[in-house]
């Protein structure tokens, strides 16, 4: 069951999805979070960072998940999922390191990294995960086609992902790793709560088809229709055909 929020601004979105991960936590001190990268949910974070600086919200006992991470790139360079989870969260609220969980990419057998982290995964109930979601309706990187029962894998990238990605590699396409560890629709939807937040006209086709459109495969994110609680948090214009 979807619950729609339309703010008017990238600003007003990240506060609002910090209301709803600050909830989690009040009721929960040890909560399993899972969290996303991309440039959508740096807001967010900003708004967890100063909460923890100003109010002391403590994540010590938290656990956390990332959705994925790319094939290829060793953790330390700087556009891993591992480098930007650190720069833009972990590096300044006081999660124990041996609490959060990335996906390893960097591996000689990823399939066989993907699967340890989906049984790593199934150790713990999630009990919020927060998304973005691609201009081509994809969540994490479950690419369109990705079957609903799917669990943690190597996805290949669309052309269209590997395009949206340009821009944290030097717009040059060379650069932009091709495959990725990714959770699975399955894996994503044993989630107790889902948090949705999309932002720009470019996202208004996919959160249509998430939305309202019949769910298939062809929009991954259509499978959350299926979910008993996920809260979608858009701006204006990727609120623009949904209104």
């Amino acid at each position: 069951m979807f619950k729609v929020i339309i703010k008017d601004t990238y600003d007003e979105v990240s506060k609002e999805a910090f209301k709803v991960m600050k909830a989690v936590l009040d009721e929960k001190k040890d909560a399993v979070l899972g969290l996303a990268t991309g440039s959508t949910p740096i807001g967010l974070y900003q708004e967890m960072i100063k909460d923890h600086k100003e109010n002391g919200t403590s994540y010590k006992d938290v656990i956390t998940f990332n959705l994925d991470e790319y094939v290829g790139i060793p953790q330390d360079h700087r556009e891993s999922y591992y480098t930007f989870m650190h720069k833009e969260l972990f590096d300044y609220i006081d999660c124990p390191e041996d609490h959060i969980h990335v996906p390893y990419g960097a591996g000689e057998d990823p399939e066989a990294d993907a699967a340890a982290y989906e049984a790593e995964i199934k150790k713990y109930q999630v009990d919020i995960q927060l998304l973005g979601i691609g201009s081509d309706g994809h969540i994490a990187f479950n690419e369109p086609g990705t079957p609903f029962d799917s669990e943690t894998h190597v996805a290949q990238l669309a052309q269209s992902t590997i395009d949206d990605n340009c821009r944290f590699f030097d717009n040059d396409p060379s650069q932009v790793p091709t495959k990725a560890v990714t959770q699975g629709i399955a894996t994503i939807m044993r989630a107790k709560k889902i948090l949705l937040v999309a932002t720009g006209a470019n996202k208004a086709d996919a959160v249509y088809g998430m939305l309202k459109a019949e769910k298939s495969t062809d929009c991954t994110a259509s499978a959350l229709q299926d979910h008993e609680d996920v809260v979608v948090i858009l701006d204006k214009a990727a609120a623009a055909k949904v209104n």
